[in-house]
């Protein structure tokens, strides 16, 4: 597991980590049942608080992306295909939102647009 911090960035730092943890789950390089580092041994890791680390395992584990087995440690969860669509869903309308402003922005039309998204579902297949 691969975790950068950046103390310039303006999200504050369980987030960082709860996103890069998060994204390596949804992507596949953490796979289900694979131990995590203890949340001293990332703390120290990242010279961090060790209450920083723990927030940010305590978020996934309430959206379902961890598990913790007391006196063994977190392990990453068995793959909730429902919650993964969702997360996906989130991301996509978040997308949608910013090509509708741009979109606006450049005077396109909708049928501009459409088809502009119909071109590009082609190019995928």
């Amino acid at each position: 597991m691969h975790i950068l911090i950046d103390n310039r960035s303006g999200a504050p730092i369980y987030n960082q980590i709860y996103t890069q943890i998060k994204e390596q789950i949804l992507r596949g390089e953490l796979r289900e049942n694979e131990a995590l580092p203890s949340i001293r041994a990332l703390a120290k890791d990242l010279s961090i608080s060790f209450i920083t680390t723990k927030r940010a395992y305590e978020e996934l584990e309430k959206e379902g992306f961890l598990y913790t087995v007391p006196a063994k440690g977190c392990y990453v969860a068995p793959k909730n295909t429902e919650l993964i669509r969702e997360q996906n869903l989130k991301e996509i309308e978040t997308h949608i939102s910013e090509i509708a402003r741009l979109a606006a922005a450049c005077g396109l039309s909708e049928a501009e647009l459409l088809e502009m998204v119909r071109f590009q579902l082609e190019d995928e297949k």
